[in-house]
C-alpha cells in the first residue's frame, strides 16, 4: 500500500471526479491505446479496473482526511500499462493538491 498527503481537505466525489475526467486522456497520451479504465466510485473508495486485459481491481484509493490510502493489485506491478497508469495518477493527485504538492508517507 502507498499512503499520500495531499495538504488540501478533498472529499471522494471530488477525486473520483477529476480522476473521471482526466485518468483516460492523460494516460492514452503518455501511452496510445485503445482501451479504457473503469473507474468507480464505491461510495466510500475509488476503484479502478479493467477487465478487458486484466482480472480484479488494479487500483483501490481510500480518502483518509487529508491522505491517499492506494492499494494496488499485486498481480500487476511491473505490468507497462500498470506502471503508466501509476504515473498518471501520481500527476492527477498532484493537480488535485494546487500548489501544496504532495508528499509520499509510506510506500510498501
Amino acid at each position: 500500500m502507498k499512503t499520500i498527503t495531499l495538504h488540501k481537505p478533498l472529499n471522494i466525489d471530488s477525486i473520483y471526479n477529476h480522476l473521471s475526467q482526466n485518468l483516460n486522456p492523460l494516460f492514452n497520451k503518455h501511452k496510445p491505446t485503445i482501451f479504457k479504465f473503469n473507474i468507480d466510485n464505491t461510495g466510500n473508495a475509488i476503484e479502478i479496473t479493467q477487465p478487458e486485459l486484466y482480472e480484479g481491481v488494479l487500483y483501490h484509493i481510500e480518502l483518509d482526511n487529508d491522505k491517499l490510502n492506494i492499494t494496488r493489485s499485486e498481480h500487476y506491478v511491473d505490468d507497462v500499462n500498470s506502471l503508466t497508469l501509476e504515473s498518471v495518477m501520481n500527476e492527477l493527485f498532484d493537480d488535485l493538491s494546487g500548489n501544496r504538492g504532495t508528499d509520499l508517507v509510506q510506500e510498501g
